[in-house]
């Protein structure tokens, strides 16, 4: 019978860990550089890439950050590569294509770098322009034939092609400050949360127009789509969820004890793992509304993924 257990980056611990999802123990850790944050899994469960952000936040002044991808073997839980970003710095970002090619985003410098073979290879093949100012996160399609910067300074969506640094990005203003995203499963609407705005739109990904829009609760941080097709995002400003349909339409909203910082799923479509401030992981009945468990974790629990175990 698989055995659950819940891959977690704590960025304040510079840890990377494994703890059982049903008990909460912890059951092996990594100590990484200071500040790891995103991190990708490839599409095998063995592989993770681990962005080396390198400072807590944007706002420590004259400190360049990382410039590094750690790779970390699942089964015997080391790491084993290193991949460099140098001179691209503030690694953030990270998205994996159906060819488990990597791509890796420098917030620092606004650019989007690919690795053809993660695996095996120690510097990028490809650099590319995000079209923005403090490119944060991206959205990427299945093929990586396009990618959608999310950029925080220039308050602006940006649609360009990661495989040809020859292409103008095309750029929109969906709001102030936008920052989570999720692509639809036809790829072809992308959701935006607006931080200043409070708010969640629908982007037609052809004309990089809006179709949809809807209020929020305060400050949502990030998008999350879950298995049943709803949309959720973490209110950052008062600890609650917003739930959402395709169209936009509300489904609701769950109060939290603690603030979101982010989430993931259940293959169940029930539950949903949620790290909180205050070091923990709420375990959350996505019908109830309610956290059925919780555990510790170390300092700022942030990124998680359920992996299956023998």
């Amino acid at each position: 019978m698989a055995h659950e257990v819940l891959l977690l980056n704590q960025k304040c611990a510079h840890t990377l860990s494994l703890y059982d999802a049903q008990c909460g123990e912890e059951l092996k850790h990594i100590r990484l550089p200071n500040y790891p944050h995103e991190f990708v899994v490839d599409s095998q469960g063995r592989y993770a890439f681990v962005g080396h952000y390198g400072i807590l936040g944007a706002d420590c002044i004259g400190e360049q950050g990382g410039c590094s991808v750690f790779v970390i073997d699942l089964e015997t839980f080391e790491h084993v590569n290193t991949l460099s970003t140098w001179p691209y710095y503030r690694i953030h970002g990270l998205g994996i294509d159906d060819q488990d090619r990597l791509y890796a985003m420098s917030e620092g410098h606004n650019t989007l770098l690919l690795f053809n073979e993660p695996l095996t290879t120690t510097t990028p093949d490809l650099a590319v322009s995000s079209g923005g100012y403090k490119t944060h996160l991206f959205a990427l399609t299945r093929r990586g034939d396009w990618a959608y910067g999310v950029n925080l300074l220039s308050n602006t969506i940006t649609k360009f092609k990661p495989h040809d640094a020859t292409f103008t990005p095309v750029a929109m203003i969906p709001g102030r400050k936008p920052e989570g995203n999720c692509l639809s499963a036809d790829e072809r609407t992308l959701f935006i949360s607006n931080r200043d705005d409070d708010s969640i739109v629908a982007i037609d990904t052809e004309s990089m127009s809006v179709r949809h829009s809807a209020t929020t609760g305060r400050d949502p941080n990030r998008i999350y789509g879950d298995p049943r097709q709803r949309l959720i995002t973490t209110n950052y400003g008062e600890s609650s969820l917003s739930l959402f349909d395709q169209q936009l339409q509300s489904l609701g909203h769950i109060e939290l004890d603690s603030i979101p910082i982010a989430m993931s799923f259940h293959p169940d479509g029930e539950h949903a793992f949620v790290s909180l401030k205050g070091d923990h992981i709420g375990v959350l009945n996505l019908e109830s509304g309610k956290v059925v468990r919780r555990f510790a974790t170390r300092a700022e629990p942030d990124v998680s993924c359920l992996l299956l175990r023998d």
